[in-house]
């Protein structure tokens, strides 16, 4: 008898079912459609942030530059955030060269695997449904299109807290012990990783994730809390080597950028730690502020929608964030009341529950409110697209509250229609605040959400169901269309939408009042020409040529005043060693005054690029002293020598 006689299964027994493939097949459509979205026109020749691109085209050059995320070639300052995020970016380039879709295409592959990812959390979490529509509201999320199609940290912040999220549930689901300790470690590890991606932002999901762990295992109290003890070790190891890295480096390392004294600590605690939540010195939230001496700088829409509105308990649903991720936030709400509702009801009346669901709750709840009230009442420096950080719980907690409603039999199950009232309502209200970006959409969301309130009354469950979830996704699956079939080169303040919602923008007016028919929420006046490509200017390329014919092989071909994004063109356009002086905001100490007077002392510097008052000064931004030795060292080249105009200034130095 051969094997498979042996283990055919009797004539006459029952037969057992194939397991159905069309999850397989759905979810590689959504993945496909989620790659689509992302990956829609980003060879059209734009570069993203070019800050970021820049960094990423000097990281590629050595590996002291990609190990610390160097923004210059040189190695003299690096970026503002550490440099997990821009290290598949350098690799890109590194490998295909410095092209715009070279810098994003790692931005999208990481997109896809966060949408994949967070399908199989919630799978093990919830059901093959919900983790499958789960995967399409998250792939469907209007911010999180426009991030992946940036080259901003916050895209790979997400796939690695999405990451922490699967491993999670993986623990609070193991049986063994073992398994379950392995799989919170790791946990905490993709945390850990998160912070090297943006620091502290990273952690806020940690106290919920830790109050959920303790809730939703059954091991021994004193086993969960050596557990947690474990990952807070690993935590700390996975966040901290390399900031001690940096402070332990024994030969040349780059100044850290947006930092104080050039260490990673200080950038920690202060500009991008807790300086973002508590405000003070280089974060402010909207207004205005100084600028160098042109007047000031007005940050766009309304309450300066620039840095995401008033800080307050309305700004998740404001003009400037509302379109990004506020879609479902009112359907998450009332879903995580029910569920707790649910819960005390159980509780009280001493019905067991499932550990692993109830951690899952803790943890998706914990993530978007704990994030939410960060964000909303944040008093220092607040972009809309960081809200691609709640993207995943606002999925994983909406897709879990629709199923969870369509198959209740009690009086629960009018809360499905309640929430399509509700979330088509929203939809509405936010599309009505500017009805020139596609505005028949909030009219069709009202027509299907109707229709879909009608069929669920009538008890068509099915058809109900699929009117319900295209009835709220329709407005926010236009809005991401409609963003990713725009190219768009607005990479500092990647948005979707209309233009002057979420991405803002700021100009610079002089004495502070804006000329005749200006209006907050454009692009800001003065920006590089040619940044948003990586492309250098006529002007540009001929002082760049000026300056290397005439710097006697100095090092340095060029050093550049003023802020990052006036280097950024220079860098990304040219294979010459250019450096901004002063960071992302020109403020840094780097390169230091007796940094510039050995550089030229020793002829490995001769040029500097200076621009108008944008270069700091009396008045304006601190830069250190740089100015002042600029001016006492360094005269004018003849405009005529380069073909200069007037908004730059070459000038040659001397020791």
């Amino acid at each position: 008898m051969t094997a498979t006689a042996e283990v055919a299964a009797p004539a006459g027994d029952p037969v057992a079912p194939r397991p159905s493939r069309w999850p397989a097949w759905a979810l590689v459509v959504i993945c496909v459609l989620a790659g689509g979205l992302y990956v829609w026109a980003i060879g059209a020749g734009q570069v993203g942030n070019a800050y970021y691109a820049a960094a990423a085209k000097s990281m590629s050059t050595s590996f002291t530059n990609f190990l610390f995320g160097s923004f210059d070639p040189a190695g003299v300052v690096t970026v503002d955030k550490p440099p997990m995020s821009l290290w598949p970016q350098a690799a890109a380039v590194w490998v295909f060269g410095f092209h715009g879709w070279a810098v994003l295409l790692p931005q999208v592959v990481e997109g896809v695997a966060a949408v994949f990812l967070l399908h199989r959390a919630v799978r093990l979490w919830a059901d093959e449904k919900v983790a499958l529509l789960a995967a399409l509201i998250f792939a469907l999320t209007p911010i999180t299109v426009a991030i992946n199609r940036d080259n901003n940290p916050d895209t790979l912040l997400v796939l690695l807290l999405v990451a922490s999220a699967y491993a999670f549930t993986r623990s609070v689901k193991a049986s063994d012990s073992r398994q379950r300790t392995k799989w919170l470690l790791w946990c905490a590890f993709f945390i850990g990783c998160g912070f090297l991606t943006k620091m502290l932002q990273a952690w806020i999901v940690v106290p919920g994730f830790a109050v959920a762990y303790l809730v939703g295992t059954s091991g021994p109290l004193k086993r969960r809390i050596l557990d947690l003890l474990g990952a807070g070790a690993v935590l700390v190891a996975s966040s901290f080597w390399w900031v001690a890295l940096h402070a332990l480096w024994p030969g040349s390392k780059p100044y850290i950028g947006g930092s104080t004294d050039g260490g990673a600590w200080d950038l920690i605690i202060g500009y991008n730690g807790l300086g973002r939540v508590f405000g003070g010195s280089g974060n402010r939230g909207g207004g205005s502020m100084p600028s160098g001496g042109q007047g000031t700088v007005e940050f766009g829409g309304p309450g300066g929608a620039m840095f995401g509105g008033q800080p307050g308990i309305a700004r998740m649903f404001d003009a400037s964030v509302g379109g990004q991720i506020s879609w479902l936030l009112p359907l998450c709400l009332l879903v995580l009341i029910a569920v707790s509702v649910a819960g005390v009801l159980r509780w009280r009346q001493k019905i067991p529950g499932d550990p692993a669901e109830r951690a899952g709750w803790f943890m998706w709840g914990s993530w978007l409110l704990v994030t939410a009230a960060v964000f909303s009442f944040a008093q220092g420096i607040f972009h809309p697209y960081y809200t691609t950080m709640l993207a995943p719980a606002v999925a994983a907690i909406s897709a879990a509250g629709i199923v969870m409603f369509w198959r209740a039999r009690s009086f629960v199950r009018f809360l499905l229609p309640l929430s399509v009232v509700i979330t088509a309502g929203w939809a509405f209200v936010v599309a009505s605040r500017d009805t020139s970006f596609h505005g028949w959409a909030r009219w069709a969301a009202l027509g299907v959400g109707a229709a879909a309130v009608v069929v669920l009354l009538l008890g068509l469950r099915r058809a109900g169901l699929v009117a319900a979830v295209v009835a709220v996704l329709l407005v926010p699956a236009v809005w991401s269309t409609a963003t990713a079939a725009t190219a768009s080169s607005n990479g500092v303040m990647p948005a979707a939408g209309p233009n002057e919602r979420g991405g803002g923008g700021f100009e610079i007016f002089a004495n502070g009042q804006p000329p005749p028919g200006a209006r907050a929420g454009r692009p800001m006046r003065g920006a590089p020409p040619g940044a948003g490509r990586g492309e250098l200017t006529d002007e540009q390329k001929r002082i760049l040529n000026y300056a290397k014919e005439n710097s006697g092989g100095a090092e340095i071909t060029l050093a550049v005043a003023g802020s990052a994004q006036m280097a950024s063109p220079f860098i990304m356009g040219s294979d010459e060693v250019v450096i901004g002086m002063g960071g992302f905001s020109g403020s840094d100490d780097a390169p230091s005054v007796d940094q510039l007077q050995s550089w030229v002392g020793e002829g490995r510097l001769k040029f500097v690029l200076g621009g108008g008052d944008r270069m700091g000064g009396p008045g304006g931004r601190d830069d250190n002293g740089r100015q002042e030795w600029i001016s006492q060292h360094c005269s004018p080249v003849d405009p005529s020598a380069y073909g200069g105009g007037a908004e730059q200034e070459l000038l040659e130095c001397r020791a």
